[in-house]
């Protein structure tokens, strides 16, 4: 018998301003959803998911060679310290906020979309 190892990952939760600083950064685009996420607030294009929040902390996905340019400025890792999620960072104060998550957006929408789950 194979025992299970069970993590829990206390899952941070997003003030007012930092809800606020997302759906200001999101493009006015009507292939963009903000949904909730896990407690927090996820915005996505073609059913990927290409920012969002984990706590206060406000990330974006972005091609590989981006995030180590943003990482250079600042960025962090984006998600739960004990396991992060790659292929994102977190945005840096003083970043460009609105760029970044446009930016996230553009290469977001090159990906095939997502199939929609099947309800169970």
């Amino acid at each position: 018998m194979v025992e299970r190892l069970e993590v829990t990952v206390q899952m941070p939760r997003p003030t007012e301003d930092d809800v606020a600083r997302l759906r200001a950064a999101v493009p006015d685009d009507p292939r963009v959803e903000v949904r909730p996420m896990f407690g927090n607030l996820g915005a996505f294009v073609g059913g990927h998911m290409f920012a969002g929040l984990f706590g206060s902390q406000l990330g974006v996905k972005l091609p590989e060679e981006e995030l180590a340019e943003l990482r250079a400025a600042g960025g962090g890792d984006f998600g739960p310290p004990e396991r992060p999620m790659g292929g994102w960072v977190t945005v840096p104060d003083g970043a460009d906020t609105a760029r970044l998550v446009a930016r996230a957006a553009e290469h977001a929408a090159t990906l095939p979309p997502k199939q929609a789950r099947k309800k169970r």
